[in-house]
């Protein structure tokens, strides 16, 4: 059985990520900064924290990007940059879909009180505008990626949550639910062992698609200087960049340089999670 259950999720992350040409694009894309976060002192030349030559070199050999305004190197400081702006996406997306989870069995699953209580808190979270609220929630919180990490996913699961208790409701009253509930199996029993398991999939879409919108998210609060400024982002590049006036003296690499990161990591994780939608949805697939 164990064997058997092992070669079907093998096959199945083949059909994923090989078979589909989308899953394999973002594949080849994500393993971009993947290779940067899991092995940056093999790729960086510099210690990124290191001033290694004067003030705002150009490109060069020594410097693939030059240097900052303190003389740090960009390369290098892109490259130790992603371990922050991944872990950020990740734990980010993580936390926000077990919290729409959580939310979404609990008010798809009850009536009555709890799924109006539950539900009015998720539209009331849904109707309020995400960044100027992250803003005001990372600036009482205080810098730390930990804090960033907290703040997304306050302001991004509401939407999830909505999805899960859709799927709640039209799983609930299946035969093999009545079944279970015929042979004594409690509320929370139903809940984790025989609802949870149907919505892995949708799960596993929503964390590796909410991860770019995370990513974004950590960039444009490091950008309003709400990033934590011990560590080494995408996001904080820019920012630090935009205020040595990189844009005014024609450093445009400085920028670019993590923009374009972000960008690449963006586009493979949502590539990913539409190869996970098509896999798991027949009419996506169909199309």
């Amino acid at each position: 059985m164990k064997i058997s259950i092992k070669l079907n999720f093998l096959r199945d992350i083949k059909s994923i990520l090989i078979d589909n040409r989308k899953g394999l694009v973002g594949l080849i894309l994500l393993s971009i900064p993947l290779a940067m976060a899991i092995a940056p002192q093999y790729i960086a030349p510099y210690n990124p924290w290191e001033t290694v030559g004067s003030p705002f070199q150009p490109p060069s050999w020594n410097h693939f990007l030059g240097t900052n305004d303190v003389g740090q190197d960009i390369f290098s400081e892109l490259v130790y940059g992603s371990r922050i702006s991944l872990l950020v996406g990740f734990m980010a997306a993580l936390t926000a879909v077990v919290l729409g989870t959580i939310i979404g069995i609990l008010a798809g699953y009850y009536t009555g009180f709890i799924d109006e209580i539950l539900s009015s808190v998720t539209d009331v979270m849904l109707l309020l505008p995400p960044l100027p609220f992250m803003i005001l929630m990372a600036a009482i919180l205080g810098q730390g990626y930990q804090n960033i990490i907290l703040t997304i996913a306050v302001f991004t699961w509401p939407g999830i949550a909505r999805v899960v208790k859709a799927q709640v409701v039209s799983l609930k009253n299946s035969l093999y639910i009545e079944a279970a509930k015929a042979l004594g199996a409690g509320n929370l029993r139903i809940m984790i062992k025989h609802i949870l398991p149907q919505l892995y999939p949708l799960l596993v879409a929503f964390v590796i698609m909410r991860v770019g919108g995370a990513i974004i998210a950590e960039a444009a609060l490091s950008f309003l200087g709400l990033g934590d400024p011990t560590q080494k982002s995408w996001g904080g590049m820019i920012y630090w960049a935009m205020n040595s006036g990189a844009i005014s003296s024609g450093r445009w690499w400085w920028i670019v340089a993590p923009g374009l990161m972000i960008t690449i990591t963006v586009e493979a994780t949502a590539l990913i999670g539409y190869a996970i939608e098509e896999y798991v949805n027949p009419r996506l697939r169909g199309r």
